[in-house]
């Protein structure tokens, strides 16, 4: 986006330029044309001169078509130009939005992003809290399991001596 906005810039510089030399050459026409028509007053006054007075006027009609041509084409170079410099306004604001939106953006994730940092760590906190109660209550269950045998052996010891006992009676 940016060499487009250099191309255009280069263009508007270049279209500048051409638009000064055509104003230029206008001032250089118009101060000709001041002098041809000088001359031309001259030589109304000296009869003598005609002939030059008729190619001069021709040159002044010649000199006139161009400047008419050369004001023209000014007008266009300039809509030209304006119309450059609207569509490059209108780029940069574009871009400009654009880079506020992404900033924004940009922003709003890394907001997001530290909540769920936040998030993550208190879910860890309470893992490992969790793992550490259910590993006491394994421990705790492990024991009583283990009595649980040691009392279901020491049942069966008892009922097979009870048997044993009532046999023997």
């Amino acid at each position: 986006m940016e060499a487009g906005f250099s191309e255009m810039r280069n263009e508007l510089q270049s279209r500048d330029a051409l638009w000064r030399r055509i104003q230029l050459e206008c001032q250089q026409l118009h101060t000709e044309l001041l002098k041809i028509r000088e001359y031309k007053d001259m030589q109304e006054i000296q009869i003598k001169h005609q002939s030059s007075c008729v190619q001069l006027t021709e040159q002044l009609e010649n000199k006139n078509a161009e400047l008419l041509l050369l004001a023209q084409s000014q007008e266009h170079q300039q809509e030209d130009l304006n119309k450059i410099r609207n569509h490059l306004y209108r780029g940069e604001q574009s871009h400009c939005s654009e880079q506020e939106r992404m900033k924004t953006e940009i922003s709003d994730l890394t907001e997001e992003l530290h909540q769920k940092e936040i998030t993550i760590a208190t879910i860890m906190k309470k893992a490992s809290l969790l793992e550490r109660q259910l590993k006491m209550e394994l421990e705790i269950k492990d024991k009583l399991l283990a009595k649980q045998q040691l009392l279901d052996f020491q049942y069966k010891v008892i009922e097979s001596e009870n048997t044993h006992l009532k046999e023997m009676v």
